[in-house]
C-alpha cells in the first residue's frame, strides 16, 4: 500500500485489466453485498438481457437461475474465456465478446452493465451504443460509483475515467436519449468506508475480515432500511432508464 498523495495517473489498459479481475475474484466473498446489487437489477431486466462486462459471470447465473436467458458478455480475452468455459453447454447463458465501441443492433430486453460505464471515456456514446441492443420499451440498468469527492487513486488504477452523482448519472442518461425511470444512491455506509480506507489511507477493496465483518453484519440491514428511504448519499448509484417506443 502506497503512501498517500496526489492521484496518480490513469493505468494502461493492461494494468486495469489486471487489478480489475483481481478484485472481482477478491470481492467473490462480499456475498450479502453482492447479492443485494444483483437483486436490484433483476426486476428490470426481462427475459432476454445482455449484460456488458460479465467478470466472472456470478450475475449472468444468478439471474439465470431466475429462469431467463442471459446473454453474457467480455471484452478481455482472459475473462471472456473464463466465460466460455463455465457456461459451456449452460441452457440459459449464451457468451459473446463485446468491446465498447459497440456498433451492432439487437432486440434483447434490457442492457445491464454492472460498474462498467465509468470505465469508459464517452460515457453518453456507450449509453447510446446499449440503446441500440435493446428492443424499444426495454431497459438500461446500470451501477456506477458515487461522487467525485471519493475518486481515489485506486479508482485511477483500476481505470476509471469519473464518478457520478444522482444528477450527473441522470443528466447523461437524458443526453442519451433515453428516459430515467428510477435513480438513487446505494450502500451508504460503504461510501464513508471507502473515503476513509480507499481515499484517505490509499488502500484498495480487497477480501479479508473487514469486509466479511461488514458484509454479514451490516449489509443486510442496510439493505433493509435503504430499502424503506432513499439516502442522500452511497458508494453507488443505481440507474434504470427506457428505450423510448416512438
Amino acid at each position: 500500500m502506497s503512501a498517500p498523495g496526489d492521484l496518480q495517473a490513469p493505468a494502461t489498459l493492461a494494468e486495469s485489466t489486471v487489478l480489475q479481475s483481481a478484485v472481482l475474484e477478491g470481492l467473490r466473498s462480499a456475498v450479502n453485498h453482492n447479492r443485494w446489487i444483483l437483486d436490484l437489477s433483476d426486476p428490470w431486466l426481462g427475459d432476454d438481457p445482455l449484460e456488458i462486462g460479465s467478470g466472472l459471470g456470478e450475475a449472468a447465473a444468478l439471474w439465470a437461475a431466475n429462469g431467463r436467458t442471459v446473454t453474457a458478455s467480455e471484452a478481455d480475452p482472459g475473462r471472456l474465456a473464463q466465460l466460455r468455459e463455465r457456461f459451456d453447454g449452460h441452457p440459459r447463458v449464451r457468451v459473446r465478446e463485446l468491446a465498447v465501441p459497440i456498433r451492432d443492433s439487437a432486440d434483447h430486453s434490457a442492457v445491464v452493465a454492472l460498474n462498467v460505464l465509468e470505465h469508459i471515456e464517452d460515457d453518453v456514446a456507450a449509453l447510446r451504443d446499449f440503446a441500440r441492443l435493446v428492443r424499444p420499451g426495454g431497459r438500461i440498468v446500470l451501477i456506477v460509483p458515487a461522487f467525485e469527492q471519493a475518486m481515489s487513486n485506486f479508482d485511477r488504477k483500476i481505470g476509471h475515467f469519473r464518478r457520478y452523482r444522482v444528477s450527473t448519472m441522470t443528466a447523461a442518461l437524458r443526453r442519451a436519449g433515453l428516459r430515467p425511470v428510477k435513480v438513487h444512491y446505494v450502500n451508504s455506509i460503504g461510501l464513508l468506508g471507502w473515503m476513509l480506507l480507499v481515499k484517505a489511507l490509499d488502500g484498495a477493496p480487497r477480501e479479508g475480515m473487514p469486509l466479511k465483518i461488514y458484509d454479514r453484519f451490516c449489509v443486510p440491514v442496510l439493505r433493509r432500511v435503504e430499502g424503506r428511504v432513499r439516502m442522500p448519499f452511497g458508494q453507488s448509484v443505481f440507474a434504470v432508464a427506457e428505450i423510448p417506443e416512438d
